[in-house]
């Protein structure tokens, strides 16, 4: 009986996943520690949230904004590469050919069968050969602006509700403790969640992102305090 042979890859998936994972976990790091700031500073449980409801729409749009400008400009660099590559394939074929089929002798064909396979794919796809080979671009992998923002935008949204849904359930006097609390279980959730679908080791995803959450909850605390007394 013969089995079939099922492969799982991840790379068609790494643009929104990269943007997807970077927005949730800014979305309830920097929520959270501005909650805590604020809080720290003695604010009311009305100010608190308004900051919260502030900072996610305003860091929503910053994160959608940021995503989309800088995977346009990587868009906009493959493209300008790809145009150079075929007005190469057009006025050099026989060197773009030459090209080509050095690389497939570098990765292990003999010479005749790397002039052979580099014959028959110029002349399937010229352009998708070089693309791929030479530069490293494939469909796969391509960056997709629109995506990447929506992803990003998203993200962060549904992170920054986390903190502000336990702002908005816990008393003032435990505000902030409650949030850091929840925050970090959110953020522990989300590095353990992005690491396995990354197929990394989760504990060092876990270990990660609680260390860089716990320090910049506790810095923003601090800064909230001393400000907070000095009012």
């Amino acid at each position: 009986m013969i089995r079939k042979h099922h492969e799982h890859h991840r790379l068609d998936r790494l643009g929104w996943l990269r943007a997807s994972v970077l927005g949730a976990n800014d979305g309830i790091l920097s929520t959270a520690s501005l909650l805590v700031g604020v809080a720290s500073a003695e604010a009311g449980t009305g100010n608190v949230m308004l900051a919260g409801i502030a900072g996610l729409v305003a860091g929503a749009m910053s994160m959608g904004a940021g995503e989309y400008v800088s995977v346009r400009s990587q868009a906009d660099s493959e493209r300008a590469e790809l145009e150079v590559e075929q007005r190469e394939i057009h006025e050099d074929p026989h060197g773009e050919h030459r090209e080509l089929t050095e690389i497939y002798v570098r990765r292990g064909l003999d010479r005749a069968l790397a002039h052979e396979v580099a014959g028959q794919l110029m002349a399937h796809d010229a352009l998708g050969a070089h693309a791929r080979d030479e530069l490293g671009l494939s469909a796969t992998t391509a960056a997709r602006p629109l995506q990447a923002a929506a992803a990003s935008a998203a993200s962060f949204a549904v992170g920054a509700i986390l903190p502000i849904l336990a702002v908005a359930a816990s008393p003032r006097a435990s505000m902030a403790p409650v949030t850091v609390g929840v925050s970090l279980l959110a953020l522990a959730a989300l590095g353990a969640a992005s690491a396995r679908m990354a197929g990394a080791p989760v504990w060092r995803g876990v270990v990660r992102i609680l260390c860089w959450g716990a320090a910049a909850m506790a810095l923003t605390a601090a800064v909230g305090h001393v400000f907070g007394v000095a009012a």
